[in-house]
C-alpha cells in the first residue's frame, strides 16, 4: 500500500538492502547538503530527472530487490552507489507509552543590560575573526545586514523591554530545565534530572551534530510575551564551523522565523538573511496590534490590552480583533528549510493579552477565562500545554535521519510529541488546553481522542494558526492540519474517573509526501491495519487525581471577530498557482534555486518559475487591502500555504464563500489549497515595511522551489521600489539589484 515504507512482514533479505541503500544514498545527500555536489549535477549524471524526481534506473525503490543506480568514477567524482528507500526505524525494545510528556522548556525572560553587546537599531558590524572553515579573514558579529533597510524599524518607538537570549547548537544534556510548572503538572517529573538528548529513554543517545536545537536540548523551548512588551530576541549560531560537520543533514547557517509575527521584515527571518557560525543575529519583537497606527490610537479599549502583573490590563493601541495567541518559530534557511527545522530548529511562542490573559480566575468582563491557571497573574501554564507534532526516523544506530532523495515530501515513520517518542501524561479531572503544532516537514495530521472502548472523545476547537475564532467549535476530530498549522482545543477530563486512560489518535494516512492519501475512521485508525505506521495512537492521556482547585475555566461563546475591512478599498488582485514543472529564469549563484526539484509558483499566470530570494514577485502599497486567490496547480498533491507578516481573511474556497469550514472562518496565516483546489482572501499591509515571503509550509516542496519573495514599498524611507537583495557572507553581506522583477509586481 505505502510507497515510503517497507511493510511490517518485510524479510531480513528486504530489510538488509533497504538499510544498504539508505546507507549509501545518505553519501549523496550529505554531499549536497555540504555543497560539494549539487542537484543539477545529479540531473547531468542521470540520477535526477529534470522533473526533481529520481530517475528510474534500475527500480529505484526499496520494494524492487538490489534497487540501486551504479554511477562510475568517469561519471561522478564520488562513485557513489544511488540507492533508494530505508528500513524501518528501530526502537530497540521500547514501547510506546512509557516515558513521560515532558513540558515545554520555558526560557528565561531578562533585563535587556543581560546583553553584551547591548542591543543597536542597526546591525552591529564590530569585526571578528572569521574561522578559516568560513573562509577566514574579519567579519562582523552580527549577521544582521547592515544599513537602513535592515535597522530595527519603531526601534525607539517600541524600545526593547525583555531580552531572550538562546543558542543554535549541537545536541547536549539539559541540565537547566525550567517546565514552568510545579512537578505534579509535568507527570511528575523532576526537572533537576539532567535530560540527555534522546528521543525515549530506551533508545540511543543523539551524537551531537544529528540534532541541532535551540540550545542544543530537549524539550523544545517556549518563550512567553505579552503586548506592550517588546522582546530583543537574540539568537547565536553555534554549530560547527566546518559545513561537513552535520552528520549528513542540514545546513550551519539559518534564519528565524517568528511565525506570523506582525513586525518589521528585519526581523521576519527572510530566506536571503541568514547568518553564520560564531555570529549572532538581533530579532526585535515589539508584539503589537495591528493597525496601531491607525485604529485605537489612543489606547482607550481595555480589550487592547496586556495582562500586568497585578491582574489589571495595560491599554495599548491597535485592533483588538488582530489579537494573536499561539505562536512558533522555526529557521528558514534558502533551500534548506526543511532539513533545519527537522534536525530541531524549532520552538514555541505564547503571546499573552488582555483577551487571552493566561490567568483563568481573574473574571472582569475582559478575559476570556480559557483554561491556564491561577498561581501567576499571567501565562499559566498547569492546564495550558503546549504539543509539538513531527513524525522522525532514525539509522539502525538511532541517530536521527533525513532524505531529501523524494521531492515530493520526507515522511518518518515515528510519531513523536514534543521530540519524544509516543509518551504519556498524567491529568487531572478538569478542562485543558493543548495548543498543537505541527512541526512535521511533509506530513499533515488529522487528531482525535478515544477512549479505552474506542469511542471518540468531544473536543472545543478555539483557534487556528495564531487567532482565537470568533466563535467555539466542537468536533470529534479535527480538520487535516497542514504543516506549520497550529490548533487550540479544549478537552474536558471531568467525566473521566481516576486511573482511565484515553489516547490523541492520527487518523491522517499517508502513501507519500505529496499528500495525504486517506481520513480513516477512528475505529479503522485504532485497528492497527494501516499501512502508515504514523497512523494511531501517539500520545496517552491518564487521568490520576481530582483537580487541586476548582476548574474556573471558560469557553466563551464568543472571542474575536473578524476585523471589518468592507470599508477599506480593495487596491489590487493577485493570483498565485503552485504547482509543478516550474522553470528557472535567473541564475544567480546565491539568491537562484541550483537545483532539479519540480516545485515553482506562477504570479498572474507569467508562468511557472522556480524560487529566487532576488526576483520580486508582488510589492502592494503601504496602507492598503489586496485580495489574493492561491490556486493550486494540480489533483495529485496539497500544499499549505504560509504568507508571512500579515493575517488573512478567507473570503471563499474553490470560488464560494460556501465551502469555507466554521474552523476556517477566522483569521489565518497558513492556507490548505488541497488537491486542485483554491483558497481567495483578504489581507491588509500596513505599519510596517520590507521583504516577506511566500511559500508552500511542505518544506522539502519549499526547499525544492515553491517560495516566492513580495515586499511592502512606498511607506517613506528608506523602503523605496525596489528594494535591494541580501548577499551574506561570513565576512559580511553585500546587496545586489533584484535579479528579476514580475511584470505585475508592482
Amino acid at each position: 500500500m505505502s510507497n515510503i515504507y517497507l511493510p511490517w512482514n518485510a524479510s531480513k533479505r528486504r530489510l538488509k538492502e533497504a538499510e544498504d541503500a539508505r546507507k549509501n544514498r545518505m553519501e549523496i545527500v550529505k554531499a549536497l547538503s555540504t555543497g560539494q555536489v549539487s542537484r543539477r549535477d545529479l540531473v547531468k549524471w542521470g540520477l535526477f530527472t529534470t522533473a526533481g524526481i529520481l530517475a528510474p534506473i534500475g527500480g529505484l525503490s526499496p520494494f524492487v530487490p538490489s534497487a540501486h543506480a551504479q554511477s562510475t568514477a568517469t561519471s561522478s567524482p564520488s562513485g557513489f552507489d544511488i540507492p533508494t528507500g530505508a528500513s524501518p526505524s528501530p526502537l530497540f525494545g521500547v514501547q510506546p507509552f512509557t516515558q513521560p510528556m515532558l513540558r515545554f522548556d520555558v526560557i528565561a525572560r531578562n533585563p535587556l543590560s543581560s546583553l553584551t553587546p547591548a542591543p543597536t537599531a542597526a546591525s552591529n558590524q564590530t569585526q571578528q575573526s572569521v574561522d578559516p572553515a568560513l573562509g577566514g579573514g574579519f567579519g562582523p558579529i552580527e549577521g544582521r545586514p547592515p544599513g537602513p533597510i535592515w535597522a530595527h524599524q519603531r526601534f525607539s518607538q517600541f524600545p526593547p523591554q525583555v531580552a531572550v537570549e538562546m543558542t543554535q547548537a549541537q545536541a547536549q544534556t539539559n541540565t537547566v530545565y525550567n517546565p514552568g510548572v510545579p512537578n505534579n503538572q509535568n507527570s511528575g517529573f523532576d526537572p533537576t534530572t539532567p535530560i540527555p538528548l534522546k528521543f525515549h529513554p530506551g533508545l540511543p543517545t543523539q551524537d551531537p551534530n544529528s540534532v541541532w536545537t535551540f540550545n542544543g536540548t530537549i524539550p523544545p523551548k517556549l518563550v512567553k510575551g505579552r503586548y506592550a512588551e517588546p522582546i530583543l530576541f537574540r539568537h547565536h549560531n553555534q554549530l560547527p564551523a566546518d559545513v561537513n560537520q552535520n552528520n549528513g543533514f542540514g545546513r550551519h547557517t539559518i534564519s528565524t522565523h517568528e511565525h506570523n509575527g506582525h513586525h518589521g521584515a528585519e526581523n521576519d527571518g527572510f530566506t536571503g538573511a541568514y547568518f553564520f557560525p560564531n555570529q549572532f543575529y538581533d530579532y526585535h519583537w515589539p508584539i503589537v496590534l495591528a493597525g496601531w497606527t491607525t485604529i485605537n490610537t489612543g489606547a482607550t479599549d481595555p480589550r487592547a490590552g496586556s495582562p500586568d502583573d497585578s491582574g489589571g490590563i495595560n491599554k495599548v493601541a491597535g485592533d483588538w480583533h488582530e489579537t494573536m495567541s499561539t505562536h512558533w518559530f522555526h529557521d528558514h534557511m534558502f533551500s534548506f528549510t526543511s532539513q533545519n527545522v527537522y534536525k530541531g530548529n524549532a520552538a514555541m511562542f505564547n503571546i499573552y493579552s488582555s483577551l487571552d490573559r493566561g490567568n483563568e480566575g481573574i473574571n472582569d468582563g475582559v478575559n476570556f477565562r480559557l483554561p491556564s491557571g491561577t498561581r501567576d497573574s499571567w501565562g499559566n501554564l498547569d492546564y495550558d500545554v503546549n504539543l509539538m507534532l513531527a513524525d522522525k526516523a532514525w539509522d539502525q544506530n538511532g541517530q536521527l535521519y533525513f532524505d531529501i532523495f523524494n521531492f515530493d515530501g520526507f515522511l518518518g515513520d515515528q510519531m513523536t510529541v514534543n521530540l519524544q517518542y509516543k509518551p504519556f501524561f498524567e491529568v487531572e479531572r478538569r478542562k485543558y488546553r493543548f495548543r498543537i503544532l505541527n512541526a512535521a516537514v511533509s506530513r499533515f495530521f488529522k487528531v482525535a481522542i478515544a477512549d479505552a472502548l474506542g469511542n471518540a472523545v468531544p473536543m472545543i476547537q478555539i483557534a487556528n494558526d495564531g487567532n482565537l475564532f470568533p466563535h467555539p467549535v466542537t468536533l470529534t476530530q479535527l480538520d487535516e492540519q497542514g504543516i506549520a498549522e497550529r490548533y487550540d482545543i479544549v478537552v474536558d477530563f471531568s467525566a473521566f474517573t481516576n486511573g482511565s486512560k484515553v489516547w490523541m489518535v492520527n487518523l491522517c494516512e499517508h502513501q507519500n509526501g505529496r499528500k495525504p492519501h486517506a481520513d480513516l475512521t477512528l475505529a479503522q485508525a485504532l485497528s492497527g491495519t494501516s499501512g502508515d505506521p504514523c497512523v494511531g495512537k501517539f500520545l496517552e492521556f491518564r487521568i490520576v487525581r481530582d483537580p487541586a482547585q476548582p476548574d474556573q475555566s471558560v469557553v466563551p461563546d464568543t472571542m474575536i471577530p473578524n476585523p471589518d475591512l468592507s470599508a477599506i478599498p480593495v487596491s489590487a488582485t493577485r493570483n498565485f498557482t503552485f504547482g509543478s514543472g516550474a522553470k528557472q529564469t535567473t541564475f544567480d549563484p546565491t539568491s537562484s534555486y541550483a537545483g532539479a526539484g519540480q516545485w515553482g509558483v506562477q504570479t498572474d499566470g507569467a508562468g511557472m518559475k522556480k524560487a529566487d530570494f532576488g526576483r520580486i514577485s508582488a510589492a502592494p502599497k503601504f496602507g492598503t487591502r489586496e485580495i489574493w486567490t492561491l490556486q493550486n496547480g494540480g489533483g495529485g498533491w496539497d500544499h499549505p500555504i504560509h504568507i508571512h507578516f500579515e493575517e488573512g481573511q478567507i473570503l471563499a474556497r474553490n470560488g464560494s464563500a460556501s465551502n469555507v469550514p466554521a474552523w476556517e472562518k477566522g483569521r489565518k496565516d497558513v492556507y490548505r489549497l488541497r488537491p486542485g483546489g483554491s483558497v481567495t482572501l483578504t489581507m491588509q499591509f500596513r505599519d510596517w515595511g520590507g521583504m516577506f515571503m511566500e511559500h508552500c509550509h511542505n518544506t522539502v516542496h519549499e526547499d525544492n522551489a515553491m517560495l516566492v519573495r513580495w515586499e511592502i514599498d512606498n511607506g517613506g524611507a528608506p523602503f523605496l521600489q525596489p528594494l535591494p537583495t541580501p548577499i551574506p557572507t561570513a565576512q559580511g553581506v553585500t546587496f545586489v539589484n533584484p535579479t528579476e522583477i514580475e511584470k505585475t509586481a508592482f
